[in-house]
């Protein structure tokens, strides 16, 4: 049985006269007459007792009839759902993130943003490896990724830059230079242990000035650990700038980093050639959003 066979039926359930019945349904009387002998033999049963004068459900039809609703009714659903999910207004979007990405606030406000203009699309959000993030939105484990640049991408990804950021120096408060008011120079941090966060493009920048090999002696992972390591003494940590706004941790202190800005921008990263018309309304949303400056 077809789904037409329900609407035939329905149709002769709620009108109870065939003319009136074929009229609604743009077909001729005749052929309805066919269609419901179609589904009385398919159910082995008759649903309609028919006179030259009247037309009436029998009990089967009543019972056939709340079943027949029920179907045109679920497959409704299930159109408009479609269609839906079709536009992207339903769905889901994987995120990933950095830590320093959620302090930057982009990654809070890019969510905040979609949740409010399709409530209806689930957003699932968790914290990766910076490392792992590129190779996990190209591979479809991840929709959209926000990283900290510079960093390499699969020739599959775009990004896009939300913030634009400078790295600056966490120390211990005790530390020899922790009490300089001017920016530090590179060439005074030479011999430091260094705490290096995942993004260790600011660290190896402020070497170069400096003209010495890092001596990295932990690398803890979340900007939460690196803080850590720097407030027990065990080294000093090149950071992102926007840190320093919102982690207050005991015995550290943050100085800026003496010469041109060493830049370090937070950026939202896809996949160019994307299909889920959930996760391109996400992308279109941050492709229009414009960098802040931090």
């Amino acid at each position: 049985m077809e789904l037409r066979h329900f609407r035939y039926f329905v149709a002769l359930a709620e009108e109870l006269h065939f003319a009136r019945a074929a009229e609604r349904l743009n077909i001729a009387p005749p052929t309805l007459t066919v269609q419901i002998q179609e589904i009385e033999r398919t159910l082995s049963a008759r649903l309609f007792a028919r006179t030259k004068r009247s037309v009436a459900l029998t009990p089967a039809g009543e019972i056939f009839l709340a079943e027949a609703r029920n179907v045109l009714d679920q497959y409704a659903r299930a159109e408009s759902v479609g269609r839906r999910a079709g536009r992207g207004e339903i769905g889901r979007v994987e995120i990933g993130y950095v830590g320093s990405a959620a302090y930057a606030g982009v990654l809070q406000e890019q969510t905040r943003r979609f949740r409010e203009a399709w409530p209806d699309v689930h957003l699932g959000a968790r914290e990766c490896p910076m490392g792992e993030l590129p190779g996990l939105v190209a591979d479809g484990h991840i929709d959209i990724g926000f990283v900290r640049l510079p960093m390499a991408l699969p020739r599959a990804l775009k990004r896009h830059v939300l913030l634009r950021d400078r790295f600056c120096l966490a120390l211990p408060a005790t530390h020899g230079v922790a009490g300089e008011t001017q920016p530090l120079r590179a060439g005074l941090l030479a011999g430091e242990a260094f705490i290096a966060p995942e993004q260790r493009a600011g660290t190896y920048e402020v070497a170069r000035r400096g003209r010495f090999e890092p001596r990295i002696v932990s690398s803890p992972g979340s900007l939460l650990a690196v803080l850590t390591q720097v407030s027990l003494g065990t080294g000093i940590s090149v950071i992102p700038g926007v840190v320093r706004d919102i982690v207050q941790m005991p015995n550290v202190v943050f100085r800026p980093i003496a010469g041109e800005p060493i830049p370090s921008e937070v950026a939202a990263i896809f996949r160019t050639a994307e299909s889920a018309p959930a996760v391109r309304m996400l992308i279109r949303q941050i492709a229009s959003s414009p960098a802040m400056d931090h």
